[in-house]
This record gives structure tokens, C-alpha cells and sequence, in this order.
């Protein structure tokens, strides 16, 4: 089990939420299905946090430069973004967010 983040209602449709667990910052999303995500908070573009981008559908859009990464694969959509950020493993328990920092998916 990773470490409690928040409780589900915390978190905003379609908004991504900044949290840190170990010194690895992470946006957490829950989309419009209320699925929840995690992956790298840090634009591999520009170094600009991507929590403070724009959520929209399962991608989470860069505000600074606007690339756009899956919030599935962590795989940018678009330029000026090549390389990908890590996607976290997610657990629900109780109504509560559970991120594992050293558990990245494989996609």
C-alpha cells in the first residue's frame, strides 16, 4: 500500500491536485469517469508543474507551452514534449487516495 494523499471527495473533477510523497511531485486527477490518476508533476518540456495545466478528458495539458500528456500512459500527446513523465499506481481504500512514489506503471 503507498502513502494516503487525500480522500476521494478532496479532489476536483477535472482538476489536477499537486501533492509531494518522498520528494517526488505528483498531479493527481480525477477525470469526468472518476477514474484517478497520478503521474509526474514536472513538464519534461519546461519544468513548469503540470497541476497547474489544464485537465480534459484523460490528458493534462501544460499551461506554459501546451503539450499534452496522457494521464494513462504519461506519453506526451504533442510538441514541444517528447519525452514522458512517470505514471503512479493508485489505490481507493475507504473513500481515501493511496499513491505508491516507487511504483510507476508500465505502459
Amino acid at each position: 500500500m503507498g502513502t494516503r494523499v487525500c480522500s476521494l471527495d478532496e479532489l476536483v473533477v477535472d482538476q489536477a491536485t499537486r501533492v509531494v510523497i518522498d520528494g517526488v511531485p505528483m498531479a493527481v486527477v480525477k477525470d469526468s469517469a472518476g477514474d484517478v490518476h497520478a503521474i509526474g508533476d514536472t513538464c519534461t518540456h519546461g519544468e513548469i508543474s503540470l497541476s497547474e495545466g489544464f485537465v480534459e478528458g484523460e490528458t493534462l495539458e501544460c499551461w506554459a507551452h501546451g503539450s499534452q500528456f496522457s494521464l494513462i500512459s504519461g506519453k506526451p500527446l504533442n510538441l514541444p514534449a517528447y519525452e514522458p513523465v512517470p505514471v503512479y499506481q493508485v489505490e481507493l481504500i475507504d473513500g481515501d487516495v493511496f499513491i505508491d512514489p516507487n511504483a510507476t506503471k508500465e505502459i
